[in-house]
């Protein structure tokens, strides 16, 4: 594999966010892969056609990765998809894979990522700003001050047990599991002495905000983040 692979953060949704280097890297690429069934339903292919029109004009592979968490077929779904990268890569293009936020923070890229490593080739992660950080600004709160903890949990699993941690709770991709977050925290002693706040679609059009935790629409989608602060 003689050229790169890169996993480009595009941000939250605001396309002002997208950052110069994303933008820089895009414009270099062969190849956009976005991981859905269609360009229509990527997120992160919309932000970024809001300030590259052009991005229409490239090659756009759509690989969609399975929201499950069965372990061998997401393997044969992530074998599959690196295969078809690895040839890209082998044919000389340069390779774009879009996500949206950060490409670090519980992105489907990186599984891609370590195979393209594991086999000597060339990957490189560009940063984008992470959806908690965007979050926070929309809200105008800061997420830790002085010896503060910051945690940053997937919302999809078993999170009873995270209501004990000291500091601020930072609830990511909890998608249909919204209710039993809710639920969890509505029944949860300690609640009086937290503040709820949870945002969707941020940056976006449909962007909307709520405070207190019987204001938590179970039914806001995928794109909502949770923020749980010890209250001042």
């Amino acid at each position: 594999m003689s050229k790169v692979l890169y996993g480009i953060g595009v941000g939250p949704g605001d396309p002002e966010l997208l950052t110069l280097k994303a933008l820089r890297c895009i414009k270099e690429s062969d190849i956009i892969i976005l991981p859905t069934e269609s360009k229509e339903e990527c997120y992160a292919y919309h932000i970024v056609e809001k300030v590259y029109p052009q991005i229409k004009e490239k090659e756009i592979k759509c690989m969609p990765f399975p929201m499950i968490k069965d372990k061998e077929i997401l393997k044969k779904t992530h074998d599959e998809i690196y295969k078809d990268i690895a040839g890209f890569l082998a044919k000389d293009k340069t390779v774009a894979f879009l996500v949206i936020g950060d490409p670090s923070i519980y992105s489907t890229y990186s599984y891609i990522h370590a195979r393209v490593s594991e086999d000597k080739g060339t990957a490189v992660m560009i940063s984008g700003i992470p959806s908690f950080c965007a979050v926070a600004a929309a809200l105008g709160i800061s997420l830790g001050d002085n010896s503060d903890e910051i945690h940053i949990i997937p919302g999809s699993y078993d999170v009873v047990h995270t209501l004990e941690l000291d500091g601020t709770k930072i609830y990511m991709k909890s998608g249909k599991n919204l209710a039993q977050l809710k639920k969890t925290l509505l029944e949860y002693e300690g609640l009086e002495g937290l503040e709820v706040y949870a945002v969707s679609n941020c940056g976006m059009k449909e962007e909307s905000i709520s405070i207190g935790i019987n204001n938590l629409d179970t039914e806001s989608g995928y794109l909502t983040i949770v923020i749980v602060k010890e209250k001042v």
